[in-house]
């Protein structure tokens, strides 16, 4: 029987990814934005997606749960959002902007799980914030599990990934079981040209124009090991998650978008590797890594698609599989059918390189070994991938969350949904 894990916060789940990949079990997925939450459901069909947020689920529930049956799960994982700082005289833990923190830590220890991992910006770590990673360290120390100190900001291009982004990672585990440590950085990063140069140009394709897929893949095998891998090509490719059925000759997540010729100009000027002046979107190095791909703005801020990068090759933006590519997402994981969804979530994700080489050394201090998988899975309905946020809420029987417009200001008031979206925007 495989170790379990449970993702709060789980998006559309690229720790889920990681950890099954590393031979884990996901069998709960808590996500309060529909719209992700339908996109878990479709890559993890087996997995319980609990479309509702963390402060609404008990441990009680969880552990009810069919892949659970009552006992505990061997690993909570997950990046609870934090919104507000110590103020003199007062805890950070006692504003209630940061009450998910608080659920975070409220679940552990309801549900007995033997380890933990919590995941956040790096900037949990400098200045007034420090003082807040440290209750949150404390918080853990009193319900009875230990955390591995020093913690460690990562670095995804340190892991796989070929990426700058720094996430922290704290682990801990209840009292009587090993402590996990930190995996050891890699010697070699994967590049930009290892992770998009077998990509077919989307731009070829008419269909990109009305479509986000298209099918066109009828060559050979590249000729680097990360795009093998991404394309899965291999049995190692899969590492110790479950096969998935897919179609590899299907591009997808590649809608494309109408540049004007001269953003197209500019664009193609710009060297690799710096900001384009008037946009201010950065080219990416075909020799080198990606900046941190972000998640763009949601619904009460503009609903902006984020900022892609230029393609070091082509004279446009990158697709959403080239940030998926970027980010460490195989080719058989699919994303929201429209480019604002898809890139917010991707860029909400943890690279599955980095949370995969984190869940080995979980899965190391478990005592467990992990085990290829002898299952192969179907993915799940593909109109989970083109909901309106209020047809995935219909499909979860939960409510939509729309934030209501102060009349004065005109400005619209944040709900739950919306701050829990922002979980990385503090990058």
């Amino acid at each position: 029987m495989r170790p379990t894990f449970i993702d709060l916060f789980s998006g559309a789940g690229g720790m889920s990814l990681g950890f099954e990949q590393a031979g884990f079990e996901p069998v709960a997925a808590v996500e309060i934005d529909p719209i992700h939450a339908a996109a878990h459901k479709f890559n993890f069909p087996n997995c319980e997606t609990l479309a509702r947020s963390v402060t609404d689920v008990t441990g009680d529930e969880l552990l009810a749960l069919p892949g659970l049956k009552g006992r505990a799960p061997d690993v909570v994982i997950g990046g609870a959002p934090c919104q507000g700082f110590s103020l003199i005289g007062k805890r950070a833990l006692d504003d209630p902007r940061n009450s998910l923190v608080r659920d975070f830590v409220r679940i552990v220890r309801d549900t007995k799980a033997r380890f933990f991992v919590f995941e956040n910006v790096k900037g949990l770590t400098v200045g007034n914030h420090r003082a807040f990673l440290d209750e949150i360290v404390s918080e853990f120390q009193s319900i009875g599990y230990q955390v591995r100190l020093d913690w460690k900001v990562l670095n995804a291009k340190d892991h796989g990934a070929p990426q700058n982004r720094q996430r922290l990672i704290l682990m801990g585990a209840r009292a009587g079981e090993t402590l996990p440590k930190y995996p050891t950085p890699h010697q070699d990063s994967p590049t930009c040209a290892d992770a998009l140069d077998d990509l077919p140009n989307a731009e070829e394709f008419d269909a990109l124009l009305s479509s986000d897929s298209v099918e066109t893949w009828k060559w050979g095998s590249p000729d680097n090991a990360y795009a093998r891998e991404m394309r899965c090509l291999s049995n190692d490719a899969w590492h110790f998650g479950h096969v998935r059925q897919w179609t590899p000759e299907i591009l997808t997540a590649s809608a494309r978008t109408n540049h004007t010729d001269i953003s197209r100009r500019r664009f193609a000027e710009t060297e690799e590797g710096s900001v384009e002046p008037i946009s201010r979107f950065f080219k990416l190095p075909s020799a080198g890594v990606s900046n941190t791909l972000r998640a763009g703005t949601d619904s009460a801020r503009g609903a902006f698609t984020s900022p892609r990068p230029i393609h070091f090759r082509h004279a446009r933006c990158v697709t959403v599989r080239e940030m998926a590519r970027l980010h460490g997402f195989p080719d058989w994981f699919r994303f929201h059918t429209t480019k604002w969804h898809g890139a917010r979530q991707i860029g909400n994700a943890v690279p599955p390189p980095l949370a995969r080489a984190v869940a080995l050394k979980v899965m190391e201090a478990s005592g467990n070994k992990a085990q290829r998988s002898d299952q192969t899975q179907s993915l799940g309905d593909p109109s989970l991938l083109e909901m309106t946020m209020a047809q995935a809420a219909s499909h979860f029987g939960v409510s939509v969350l729309i934030g209501r417009r102060d009349r004065k200001s005109g400005a619209k008031k944040r709900t739950q949904l919306e701050i829990e979206a922002e979980r990385t925007a503090a990058e």
